[in-house]
């Protein structure tokens, strides 16, 4: 299956690829296409962090992914790292 890298919600599988989304591909096309703006990106994912944790929790109310794993998942990989993300800070 190929195609844009789109979560499928409300599982929040990658549509192409079915990896948890943001896969590879959807996490390197949203960090061109925000790549003068990370905090613009870094709000999108909130957002869209926000429904997943809501949305997974619903689907699966014991057994859900941890808020840790999911903040990493959607936001943790979009943070600036000094010296080594110089998009970030320019």
């Amino acid at each position: 299956m190929s195609g844009p890298h789109l979560a499928l919600r409300p599982l929040w599988l990658c549509r192409s690829c079915a990896a948890p989304w943001p896969c590879a591909t959807a996490r390197l096309t949203l960090l061109d296409e925000y790549a003068d703006d990370r905090v613009a990106l870094l709000v999108y994912l909130g957002g869209l962090l926000h429904d997943a944790a809501g949305e997974l929790h619903t689907l699966n109310p014991h057994d859900g992914p941890e808020p840790t794993v999911l903040f990493h998942r959607f936001l943790g990989w979009a943070l600036a790292r000094p010296g080594r993300d110089r998009r970030a800070t320019g």
